[in-house]
């Protein structure tokens, strides 16, 4: 999957897969973690907030099954 580096004191990069809805993750310590059934808006919402790592606690975190890479 392609990730696209953001700028956040937590996150490196975060990539979208539209067909499978699956949010991929990557921290600052290297960690990958995918999320799994995110609908389109979710991802969209994430790339627009004004705080990635605010919106992925809020939003995703506990909200959606996940696995880490």
């Amino acid at each position: 999957m392609q990730r696209q580096p953001v700028s956040s004191s937590n996150i490196a990069s975060i990539g979208y897969d539209e067909a499978t809805q699956t949010l991929e993750v990557e921290f600052l310590n290297n960690s990958v973690y995918q999320y799994l059934n995110v609908p389109p808006n979710i991802h969209d919402e994430l790339m627009a907030a004004p705080s990635h790592g605010v919106y992925l606690n809020a939003n995703v975190k506990n909200h959606y099954a996940y696995e880490r890479l």
